[in-house]
């Protein structure tokens, strides 16, 4: 399962969403805005504030990184 921690506001999470869409990779997405727990436990995770931050299987990617999140879910551009 793919889990992508996101804020409203924020337009890498918006253009990381529409990748994932656009391939048909279903995944969940999780609102950290306004919830400390959700944030610390990124902060803890990742050693950064940012987001976007995808959890696939597993591994943490910070930001939207097409290259590698492509690599890893094996999605030819």
């Amino acid at each position: 399962m793919i889990k992508v921690y996101v804020t409203p506001i924020c337009p890498y999470c918006v253009t990381l969403k529409s990748f994932l869409k656009e391939h048909n990779i279903e995944f969940e997405e999780i609102d950290v805005s306004g919830n400390d727990k959700l944030i610390d436990e990124i902060i803890e995770k990742t050693g950064q504030m940012g987001v976007p931050v995808m959890d696939i299987n597993g591994e943490l990617i910070v930001g939207f990184d097409k290259e590698k999140i492509s690599k890893l879910l094996d999605i030819e551009e």
